[in-house]
């Protein structure tokens, strides 16, 4: 356990953090997720006023659709990652634990007067289903088939007489859902969960921080306060896509101003060899030793069964095969920028 925005987590099982993620990737993993947040949005002109707080297209998207999504300040850069989801009526956005107060904040203040803006995290347990026997799991136990709803959508489903807001969504590259329902329901539906995947003979075990990170990073998917942040824009993290610039938006502006400018810096994938690549670690060029970069995050990766890491390099690096080094305890120590993704996510397959 240890500290994780203002929750104490689990940051690996008895199972051990490599196997976790190798579970996850062959049958199913279950994480609690909890600390993420939740926010209701309704009202007259909430639509609009969604539309213009997130960076992408959220106006075409169907009642039960889900998208994801970037929180800018005005400067461009990235205060939050979430994912819409359209309700009937409504919008549910899901935020960062390390952003929630900071988020509804954000959105409450911008709200026009009839749009109300909630806060439903504390009232909202969330556990995430994830791996290739995940939906599997889920018909098991559900009224309704949660196979049936395609990914990036989401559906009402009941467990154990529970009510559940179940999103084909996920944050491991493997196929599955988020389950959202009533927090004082969270054991039951845990247990049950468990117990279903014994019985059945679905191979299904708790899964931790340290475990969620390495099938993320695998996945190219970012983690605030690393590929995203702060001080970070999209367009030099790689989420140009996330960005819908037909529309308004906060921080378009200072987006279309650092494009035309031309960027600094681009977030790039390292091969690593002699070493394990950590995050503030220094990024050089291999010939001169002159620093280039940093790395935002690196790690053992399970799945390829490489050290690699993700790292801002200044943009005549970036290019795919460039030959860097990364500076290990001091010693540099070979690199190459290689493609993002290193494991291709369900979702493209």
């Amino acid at each position: 356990m240890a500290p994780f925005a203002g929750y104490e987590m689990p940051i690996s099982y008895p199972t051990g953090a490599v196997e976790e993620h190798n579970i996850c990737r062959r049958s199913v993993g279950l994480f609690d997720i909890d600390h993420m947040g939740q926010l209701l949005v309704y009202g007259p002109g909430a639509d609009e006023f969604v539309s213009k707080t997130v960076s992408s297209k959220i106006l075409d998207m169907k009642d039960r659709d889900a998208r994801y999504s970037l929180l800018l300040d005005d400067k461009g850069f990235v205060l939050d990652d979430l994912f819409v989801y359209r309700l009937p009526g409504r919008w549910w956005i899901v935020v960062n634990a390390s952003g929630r107060e900071a988020d509804y904040e954000w959105f409450s203040k911008r709200a026009p007067d009839r749009v109300i803006v909630e806060d439903k995290s504390d009232a909202t347990y969330m556990i995430a289903v994830q791996g290739p026997r995940a939906l599997e799991l889920l018909d098991r136990v559900s009224d309704k088939k949660a196979s049936e709803l395609p990914r990036f959508t989401s559906g009402e489903l009941k467990i154990a007489g529970i009510p559940v807001l179940f999103g084909r969504t996920g944050y491991t590259g493997e196929d599955g859902g988020e389950l959202f329902f009533p927090a004082d329901k969270a054991e039951i539906l845990w247990k049950l969960l468990l117990a279903e995947g014994e019985k059945s003979g679905i191979e299904t075990k708790a899964i931790g921080l340290a475990a969620r990170d390495s099938l993320r990073f695998e996945a190219g998917m970012p983690l605030h306060g690393h590929e995203i942040s702060p001080a970070i824009t999209p367009l030099e993290a790689g989420f140009k896509w996330a960005c819908d610039f037909e529309k308004d938006f906060v921080g378009k502006a200072a987006l279309e101003a650092q494009a035309a400018a031309g960027l600094t810096r681009k977030l790039v994938g390292l091969e690593v060899t002699g070493g394990v690549p950590r995050e503030g670690y220094e990024v050089v060029d291999a010939d001169s030793g002159t620093r280039i970069g940093a790395c935002v995050a690196g790690m053992f990766c399970p799945t390829v069964k490489k050290y690699a890491a993700n790292a801002f390099l200044a943009p005549a690096y970036a290019k795919i095969g460039t030959k860097v080094a990364v500076v290990i305890h001091g010693k540099p120590k070979e690199a190459l920028v290689v493609k993002r993704p290193l494991y291709l996510p369900a979702y493209r397959r």
